[in-house]
């Protein structure tokens, strides 16, 4: 039986994890193309962060609660859905609402929980793999024996790009806080993991590539990492941009930028369309879901709260002091 009314946790004002409270919402009726998860576990993601900070507002139509990844168990679907049947076990990429006991999901972005996972380790995938695999492979396409540098790279998106960049054929190399997420980096893949408080990313990169530069840039800072990156970006070298955590501008030398025939880009993924995220499930699907289910690739749990417990994961993501995905837990 599915219940009228649902636990959740909704943002009450703009602000720090504080703001984050438990409410009870009614529970979501799936619309055309939809199905009904009964969600066991939902990710935490940055863009969490910046929408409780009232920086990244909900395409329209969207829940107002957030929460952009969920795991759990298809309890209904409208009459137009096929290929998925009341009972499966899945995962999807959301829009918003994911912080609750349900959640609607177009099906086009629903996947199947990969075999031998356990819905946490299942909750932990979408946003990333979704994130890495439109913006490292189709927008920057990497490219076999490449060198493909990643800021931030004991986040979730980190761990992440770091994996599927090795798995197929790319150098990496990885900047992080610590020496102890640089090891976390190596043993994960990466070929040289970069402390940046003690060491400077530009030469390092300059000298591990005998002054090439990276091929591929996948870049969360912004703010001066800017042209610090277009500094150590090879000739035809693809700079992409997925957030800005040090701001989004930047004075740029774009003579630098024509002379060495560099492409600078950039994406979002939440206000993309249902068929553009579809596509991304598809590809992720036929490409990744195999390495998921072979243990070539794994997503990097570092710890999960209970769902009322989601302004203590806030502040834990927000310190940094993580590697790897936080995850909430939900018992419906």
């Amino acid at each position: 039986m599915i219940p009228a009314e649902m636990n959740a946790v909704e943002i009450a004002s703009f602000g720090g994890p504080e703001v984050l409270k438990p409410a009870r919402r009614p529970v979501p009726q799936p619309g055309p193309g939809e199905v009904l998860i009964k969600v066991a576990a939902a990710g935490i993601n940055r863009p969490d962060v910046l929408q409780r900070q009232g920086g990244y507002a909900p395409p329209p139509g969207a829940s107002d609660l957030p929460g952009l990844e969920v795991a759990g168990e298809i309890v209904a679907m409208a009459a137009d859905v096929t290929g998925w049947r009341i009972g499966d076990r899945v995962t999807a990429l959301v829009s918003g609402g994911g912080y609750a006991e349900y959640c609607t999901a177009p099906a086009p972005q629903v996947l199947p929980v990969p075999a031998g996972f356990d819905m946490v380790l299942a909750a932990a995938v979408p946003e990333t793999f979704f994130t890495v695999w439109t913006n490292v492979f189709e927008r920057g396409q990497l490219r076999p024996g490449e060198t493909f540098l990643v800021h931030g790279g004991s986040s979730g998106i980190g761990t992440t790009a770091i994996q599927l960049a090795h798995h197929f054929g790319a150098r990496v190399i990885a900047t992080v806080g610590s020496d102890d997420k640089a090891k976390a980096c190596r043993d994960l893949g990466a070929d040289l993991a970069i402390n940046y408080r003690a060491q400077d990313f530009v030469a390092e990169v300059m000298a591990a590539t005998q002054k090439k530069g990276a091929d591929l840039i996948l870049d969360m800072v912004g703010g001066d990492y800017i042209n610090r990156n277009l500094s150590c970006l090879a000739l035809d070298g693809r700079l992409v941009m997925i957030a800005f955590l040090q701001g989004s501008k930047a004075e740029v030398n774009f003579a630098q930028v024509m002379m060495k025939r560099q492409t600078i880009t950039g994406s979002t993924l939440r206000p993309r369309s249902v068929a553009q995220k579809g596509a991304i499930a598809a590809a992720l699907r036929e490409k990744v879901w195999p390495l998921l289910e072979g243990g070539q690739v794994k997503p990097v749990l570092y710890r999960t709260f209970p769902l009322a417990e989601a302004a203590a994961a806030h502040a834990l993501m927000e310190s940094s002091a993580h590697t790897g995905k936080i995850v909430l837990t939900i018992d419906a």
